[in-house]
């Protein structure tokens, strides 16, 4: 399991791209490997991520854009898959 830490900014790893897929209707993860299509939660977490912000101040615009306390659980386990697929990287 990877750690995930609240202070540390996130982004999308090299190597993969996160753009809109009008085919799709969504968001989505694009590598050499494949694609994965986003829920609309997820795709609002990572494109949140840009390597500068740290994850705490993430969750807390979550929080604010859709009046919903305390989710940092569903961020943090989000992101703890998005790393150990490979789809994100953090500092």
């Amino acid at each position: 399991m990877s750690e995930v830490d609240l202070e540390a900014c996130y982004r999308i790893a090299p190597g993969h791209r996160m753009q809109w897929e009008e085919a799709q209707q969504a968001w989505v993860i694009l590598y050499p490997e494949g694609m994965v299509r986003l829920n609309d939660s997820a795709a609002e977490t990572l494109r949140r991520c840009d390597g500068l912000t740290p994850l705490r101040t993430v969750v807390a615009e979550l929080e604010a854009a859709y009046q919903e306390p305390d989710l940092t659980a569903d961020v943090l386990e989000l992101i703890e898959a998005a790393l150990e697929q490979g789809w994100v990287s953090g500092h």
